[in-house]
């Protein structure tokens, strides 16, 4: 005797044109307010000569990272340049900053929640499991329903699949506060505010970047997956060359996401150095 099946599409379905039929102008503004950061972004980027910013943001290396990764940043962009991808390179970068803010206004916050309540941790914890081992591509799925074809639904995509990082690691380095520290805080009679501002956070900083940094590769590994619905950026250079099979193309496109990739990860990484030396 077959048992019956589990209507779990159907209740997912049912659930979703709810929202669909009662939250539409709360997505139509959160499609609005994405847009426009991505838009702005990928529009003030490539308003600047491709020269110039090579160099402002060879200038940034240099302060932030040092030389050698200023040389990278240099030489790195003006391949990138070189190849013909540059202004594809731009509107994926402005969508990795865009969708990596959204995860850090939100992760932080929640991330500090955890840490200061448990029962909220239980609560979080198994939904970020969920949001981890869930397969990328499902996400896109509402996404589109929700906020139709384009850039804002590859920016949500990648939103719940770059935050749990941030969320994790900054519940994890507020927990790891030494606790004669936090009872020295109490017994001075610190506010939880207090606490939280001038003692937990400035000591959890290196862990919090930590999340900062998994989140921004995270939602840089998936350029190529939003590009599928309808984001642009240099995805989309890799999923036509994987579409049409030309190898070289495909190979060129991907150095130019790897050229960023590795930009932003050693930027990020000496943030947190060059702060804890000043």
């Amino acid at each position: 005797m077959d048992l019956p099946k589990i209507p779990i599409g159907k209740w997912v379905e049912a659930g979703e044109a709810w929202l669909e039929s009662n939250a539409g102008p709360v997505f139509g503004g959160i499609k609005v307010f994405i847009g426009s950061i991505v838009n702005g972004l990928a529009d003030g980027f490539n308003a600047l000569p491709p020269l110039v910013l090579i160099a402002l943001f060879t200038v940034l290396a240099y302060w932030i990272a040092k030389a050698r990764v200023a040389l990278f940043t240099l030489l790195g962009l003006f391949l990138v340049y070189n190849l013909g991808y540059w202004e594809n390179t731009m509107e994926t970068l402005a969508l990795v900053l865009t969708a990596s803010l959204i995860s850090i206004l939100l992760g932080v916050p929640i991330g500090i929640g955890c840490a200061r309540n448990e029962k909220v941790q239980k609560i979080v914890t198994p939904v970020l499991d969920f949001m981890q081992t869930m397969p990328a591509f499902v996400y896109l799925l509402p996404a589109v329903s929700f906020f139709s074809l384009g850039v804002v639904p590859g920016v949500v995509a990648s939103v719940i699949f770059s935050i749990p990082p941030t969320i994790r690691l900054t519940n994890l380095g507020i927990r790891q506060v030494p606790g004669d520290l936090v009872e020295a805080a109490d017994a001075f009679g610190s506010t939880p505010m207090q606490k939280l501002l001038k003692l937990q956070l400035p000591i959890a900083v290196p862990t919090i970047m930590a999340g900062i940094n998994q989140t921004i590769m995270l939602a840089l590994s998936m350029v190529v997956v939003a590009s599928m619905i309808g984001a642009q950026g240099v995805g989309v250079d890799v999923y036509r060359a994987v579409t049409q099979t030309k190898t070289g193309v495909g190979f060129e496109a991907g150095l130019a996401v790897v050229v960023l990739a590795i930009i932003l990860d050693r930027i990020t990484q000496n943030l947190v150095t060059k702060k804890r030396k000043g």
